[in-house]
């Protein structure tokens, strides 16, 4: 069978096993949630799921992260299904109350204004970096 449509196969039963339902529109919201790149259009993460295309390995990592499952058992149905562990959430692991005001806060906005917040947020990081921190 083609490795295309078995990729598709295995992404479907990851979205499924992981409590999602196996849409486009899902699988693009999701994604782009997660991806601090450009973000991925409808087309393509049907074409994914239909088995027509196969992820960059960039985005690749990223859906097994996401779906926690095995990057190499997605792409290539080798390994084990299930050996990686579900990520630590860091708002989840803070007792800063601020923190889950704010999260909650971005998690009701609609997507687009997510996207904003995201790049705005993108470049306080950059302008703000780790070395002046030292001046506070």
């Amino acid at each position: 069978m083609n490795e295309k449509i078995m990729f598709a196969k295995r992404l479907k039963l990851a979205m499924e096993s992981a409590g999602y339902d196996i849409r486009p529109s899902t699988l693009e919201r999701e994604f782009n949630l997660r991806y601090w790149g450009k973000p991925i259009t409808f087309q393509a993460v049907r074409r994914w799921l239909r088995g027509d295309s196969v992820p960059s390995q960039d985005k690749l990592q990223l859906l097994a992260k996401w779906l926690c499952i095995d990057p190499h058992y997605l792409r290539y149905g080798e390994g084990s299904i299930r050996n990686v562990t579900k990520p630590i959430i860091a708002f989840e692991a803070s007792s800063n109350n601020e923190e889950h005001q704010i999260l909650s806060l971005y998690r009701s906005l609609p997507i687009d204004q997510r996207k904003v917040l995201r790049k705005v947020l993108e470049t306080f990081a950059k302008a703000y970096s780790f070395d002046k921190i030292d001046d506070i």
